[in-house]
């Protein structure tokens, strides 16, 4: 789920659906429909978000002024996975972490799957915008607080209990063998490549290279812990209020994964080690591991030192998004193509540099 800033001009609502309209139009009478008869909520205005990869979003102006954002799923599939990711979002809410709620329908279902479009409907998260842009400035303490207080949450959550897990573990070293060399083989054997495609044929063999020094910085990591996490604890899904994180959207069903890597995957976003020097961008992620600490008093300091080994390591293991032109050639655009070379890049830059990064964050810690 993801509540932007700004929106285009309103599209209001039609009372029924009438021919020559649009398939958006068509798609924002049922909306309107579904609201009034599975939520008892009249709309007066209803705007289609233009975010969202797996769903439909829609932000919503009822008759009496209230705001609400709308979430129609693309396919009934995989409802009952949805279902547990709002039920964690929810748990979460209770446990007094800042996030978005969701409104219940009449028969008190998190999720309306009965209707002809399946929904969930959510108070709305207004004047906030994402952390997608990359982190600076007080912003760094402010998503410590915020995952420092998530974790903290999720730690007690019912699915599992937190362990402690051999840090080498963290990537699975063989897979990512075994994805590089399918990649440059599928690359090699294209009759033609474009200039994108050029670059990450050479990337994916840079990567391959220094997979065994990445194998080797896994092993001298320490036992992690693993727990129920977010799952997709990326700046998309992080939205600001100000400098203050007004809420952490979009939960995935709940698993268990390395808290290093959960905190990394929005420290070590790629634009904000790029946009910065390297000693500014180390002065913030160790703000955000100290205010993190302060949250969450419980959290091992091998996990907070070891987030940034793990991050680094799971960037560079990754595929993603070298991977796109092969797998999924329709959604590569401009955009897609930046953030490969800029996360290709960030990942090499903290490789690089990890030793004097981890001893200078491990020494502000003791």
């Amino acid at each position: 789920m993801s509540t932007p800033s700004h929106q285009s001009a309103p599209k209001h609502v039609s009372a029924t659906s009438t021919p020559g309209h649009t398939a958006e139009e068509e798609q924002i009478t049922a909306v309107a429909a579904t609201l009034v008869l599975a939520y008892g909520l009249h709309p007066a205005d209803i705007t289609r978000i233009p975010e969202g990869t797996a769903t439909d979003n829609y932000a919503v102006v009822d008759q009496t002024g209230r705001r609400h954002f709308a979430k129609v799923y693309r396919t009934r599939e995989h409802l009952h996975l949805e279902r547990t990711s709002v039920e964690l979002s929810e748990y979460c809410a209770d446990g007094g972490v800042a996030t978005a709620r969701a409104t219940r329908t009449r028969e008190h279902e998190l999720i309306e799957a009965h209707g002809p479009l399946p929904m969930s409907l959510w108070s709305y998260v207004p004047h906030t915008a994402s952390a997608e842009g990359g982190l600076a400035g007080a912003r760094w303490a402010a998503v410590g607080t915020a995952m420092g207080r998530l974790h903290r949450r999720l730690s007690s959550h019912p699915a599992a209990v937190p362990t402690r897990e051999p840090g080498a573990t963290v990537c699975d070293m063989a897979a990512s063998r075994h994805r590089f060399e399918r990649l440059i083989h599928a690359y090699q054997h294209k009759s033609r490549l474009g200039k994108f495609e050029t670059w990450a044929l050479q990337a994916a063999h840079e990567r391959q290279t220094i997979l065994g020094d990445i194998e080797r910085a896994l092993a001298s990591l320490p036992r992690l812990t693993v727990q129920v996490l977010h799952g997709d604890m990326a700046g998309p899904n992080v939205l600001f209020k100000d400098n203050e994180v007004a809420a952490i959207v979009d939960f995935r069903p709940p698993a268990s994964g390395y808290l290093a890597w959960e905190i990394a995957r929005l420290g070590c976003d790629p634009k904000s080690v790029l946009d910065n020097s390297a000693e500014s961008w180390l002065t913030g992620y160790t703000d955000l591991t100290l205010a993190y600490r302060d949250a969450n008093p419980s959290a091992s300091a091998d996990d907070l030192v070891s987030s940034l080994r793990v991050g680094c390591a799971a960037m560079l293991c990754s595929a993603f998004p070298l991977s796109v032109p092969v797998e999924r050639p329709h959604i590569v655009d401009a955009a897609m193509e930046a953030y490969g070379r800029v996360r290709h890049e960030a990942a090499l830059i903290l490789l690089d540099r990890l030793p004097t990064m981890e001893e200078a964050l491990r020494d502000t810690l003791r």
